[in-house]
């Protein structure tokens, strides 16, 4: 890789942490769960990407950056999961109990 490369790759990714900052920055605190959680699929390009950085890789250096970014990308896409499988618990409806049974039939007649 020589120099015009690396200052390629840098400019990249400095623009894309300038635009995913900007655009992360304009979802309200409303949406922002709902659509995190409904783009796991998505955080699986970044594990997708280690896979890539680990087979290209020649040194110990670019194993270990590798292995960080496999590891952060599966707890992302863990994550994402977890946070999904907690919102869809808000919407189940929850099992009345004994008492409540009873008031309810009471209201009815």
């Amino acid at each position: 890789m020589n120099d015009l490369d690396l200052l390629t790759a840098i400019t990249v990714f400095v623009l894309s942490v300038l635009v995913g900052i900007e655009v992360i920055s304009k979802v309200p605190a409303t949406l922002h769960t709902p659509l995190m959680s409904g783009s796991n699929s998505v955080h699986g390009i970044v594990v997708v990407g280690a896979m890539l950085i680990a087979a290209e890789s020649h040194t110990w250096l670019g194993y270990v950056l590798a292995f960080v970014a496999m590891v952060f990308g599966a707890m992302n896409v863990v994550g994402g999961y977890v946070v999904t499988d907690r919102m869809l618990e808000m919407f189940k409806a929850r099992p009345r109990t004994h008492d409540e049974a009873r008031t309810h039939d009471r209201a009815e007649v």
